[in-house]
């Protein structure tokens, strides 16, 4: 499908016209980009030199959990003191969507989502390396690296390169964009797979909402040129406004 990087008008007056009653929300990390929370990828996302690459894998953890866990200490301390922004106010709003977020940062819960798929897992939760218990653990760690009560450490209960998406999340996630009237996909660079090759397997309208154009611009029957926090608010209006 060819580039059309259509107006908000456009994308609108399709919403009327369907009048879509099974919502999917696909989003990354531009969502949050309004909550002051920095991508990997973007000029901020260096930690001492380091990149998310270098760290965010079972071999680094398993070479020096103590700089694993400092580096995902500076992360939750960053994203715990963020809010949700009116991106993900919005999308609250649309209490019978199911949200499917690339992100790790538990924003769509907070902000009231009520069915939010998480596909690379949440960084408030923590996992035991021996039992693979897992368990919220929202405040910050006073010593690290931590460590569960039957004495294994505990790590992050996030996907890390090299590790497989969790096989509910996506069969979950597939079902529900496959099925979906409607997809909205929010603030992603269509770059990270296999999440970014969901989006193809929907086959009704889309409308992908991002400030710079990307591989889903292209996969979308619509794609506007703006900042999540700008244009989903109305976009979740006009929706909410034909489900009446």
């Amino acid at each position: 499908m060819l580039l059309r990087m259509s107006s908000f008008d456009e994308a609108v007056l399709a919403i009327q016209r369907s009048k879509p009653r099974r919502v999917v929300v696909f989003t990354g990390a531009g969502i949050s980009a309004d909550s002051g929370i920095p991508t990997f990828r973007d000029a901020n996302g260096l930690w001492r030199n380091f990149r998310a690459e270098d760290l965010a894998t079972p071999e680094a953890f398993r070479r020096d959990p103590l700089l694993v866990w400092e580096w995902y200490e500076s992360r939750r301390d960053l994203i715990r003191e963020a809010k949700p922004n009116p991106a993900h106010e919005a999308v609250a709003r649309l209490t019978d969507a199911i949200v499917v977020t690339q992100n790790v940062d538990n924003l769509h819960t907070r902000a009231g989502a009520p069915n939010v798929i998480e596909l690379h897992g949440n960084i408030f939760r923590v996992r035991c390396t021996k039992d693979h218990r897992v368990q919220m653990r929202v405040e910050a760690f006073t010593d690290l690296p931590p460590r569960c009560e039957c004495g294994a450490l505990l790590r992050p209960d996030v996907v890390w390169f090299g590790e497989m998406l969790s096989d509910d999340a996506v069969a979950r996630a597939v079902s529900a964009i496959r099925a979906a009237d409607l997809l909205l996909v929010i603030g992603t660079s269509g770059i990270v797979y296999p999440a970014a090759g969901f989006i193809s397997m929907h086959k009704g309208l889309s409308i992908d909402i991002n400030p710079d154009a990307s591989s889903t611009s292209t996969a979308c029957s619509f794609a506007i040129a703006e900042r999540a926090a700008v244009a989903t608010p109305p976009i979740i209006n006009a929706v909410l406004e034909a489900q009446r």
